[in-house]
């Protein structure tokens, strides 16, 4: 099986990328890690990467100056290393039109919360002052305007009269590290894709990646 070849964009510790790079080391996966970029040099997950063999890219945004220069830098890492797809994972940075153009359809981000519920930053904390029952993670397809692209899959945890952002925060993790791997993968084998601004599923990966998801 030839498998897809990703590189995965972070800009902190990487836990998300750690989940992925485990689940590369499978002999069924549908994909395998090309490189691993960081906006940040100092970023703890390059060298989880480096540790894992895989190849790391440290990118100064702070240093480039420019959103444009950043994404210019980014693109050309993912092309020479071969990059098919392209996972956020932890990455902080908003990106330009046409460098999510040139990648419609093949980049994917995880985001922490039910979408379109509570986009941008510090989501949990959203949730609970919105009062709602339910929380979780979603994984969708990148668009230019931010957290709104077309919805793969989500995982849902129950949210506790005793919950504050942190113990929240730690309960939804886990339910990323399951969902992620997993829609990469099946965007790797092809049975996902986006289509005229639409998720698109093959068969009943709707079905079995929400029941993946819910926890």
């Amino acid at each position: 099986m030839s498998r897809k070849r990703v590189g995965i964009l972070i800009s902190g510790r990487g836990s998300n990328m750690a989940s992925l790079v485990d689940a590369a080391r499978r002999d069924d996966c549908a994909y395998e890690i090309a490189c691993v970029i960081s906006n940040r040099p100092d970023a703890p997950g390059l060298q989880i990467a480096r540790n894992a063999g895989i190849e790391a890219v440290a990118l100064d945004h702070k240093a480039l100056g420019t959103r444009d220069a950043l994404d210019a830098a980014i693109h050309e890492a993912l092309l020479a290393n071969g990059a098919e797809l392209v996972v956020c994972a932890g990455f902080m940075r908003i990106m330009t039109g046409d460098f999510i153009a040139k990648w419609e359809g093949s980049m994917i981000n995880i985001h922490p919360s039910l979408l379109p519920l509570f986009k941008g930053l510090d989501t949990h904390e959203q949730a609970l002052q919105a009062g709602v029952r339910v929380h979780g993670c979603s994984v969708h397809f990148i668009s230019a305007e931010l957290d709104a692209g077309a919805i793969i899959a989500q995982g849902v945890v129950k949210i506790g009269l005793d919950d504050d952002a942190d113990t929240l925060a730690a309960r939804v993790l886990p339910v990323e590290h399951l969902i992620y791997p997993a829609v990469l993968g099946a965007l790797a084998e092809g049975r996902i894709r986006l289509e005229n601004g639409q998720t698109v599923f093959a068969d009943d990966d709707a079905a079995s990646l929400s029941i993946l998801a819910t926890g």
